[in-house]
């Protein structure tokens, strides 16, 4: 069975027949070729395919594509700042190196940016709080910690220009 759908994804409207088991981490990556979103746990575990949801923070393989209509989805490809430029939480990553292979961070950066639009200004705990449903294999989190709180002190970062 298929359903029509609508969702704004990263500011352009798209409209697709999908499956009514479709997931939506796979309506993003196999239909509107973003695959920033990525797939790590098929359990909703890890956190690699988080995405905003209406400005949420929500594993993107917890929901099916048709569940959304009418929702607006930001991914990592959408998380740049207007003109193209690394958003503050972004940079941040950048700035206090918050990313080794670079798989979760799509999700972290947009957890992250759930975060921040919520609590501006979070503490430590209230970070490591925000992350706890993200998980990396890499860098210890100390760094991620850090990134955010750059973030935090830097909402008006701009870079000028992607980089």
């Amino acid at each position: 069975m298929t359903i029509r759908t609508s969702i704004t994804v990263n500011g352009k409207d798209t409209s697709r027949e999908v499956e009514a088991r479709t997931l939506l981490v796979h309506y993003l990556r196999e239909e509107l070729g973003l695959t920033g979103t990525h797939v790590g746990c098929d359990t909703s575990n890890c956190g690699a395919c988080t995405v905003l949801l209406d400005g949420e923070a929500v594993k993107s393989c917890t929901v099916f594509a048709a569940q959304i209509h009418d929702c607006n989805i930001t991914t990592i490809e959408g998380a740049a700042q207007a003109d193209g430029s690394f958003s503050p939480v972004q940079e941040g990553f950048r700035q206090e190196h918050g990313l080794q292979c670079g798989y979760c961070t799509p999700g972290m950066i947009m957890a992250s940016t759930a975060l921040l639009t919520e609590n501006p200004n979070p503490t430590e705990e209230e970070i490591r709080h925000a992350l706890e449903g993200n998980l990396c294999r890499c860098t210890g989190y100390e760094m991620i910690v850090n990134a955010v709180r750059w973030a935090a002190e830097n909402p008006n970062f701009t870079s000028g220009g992607a980089k």
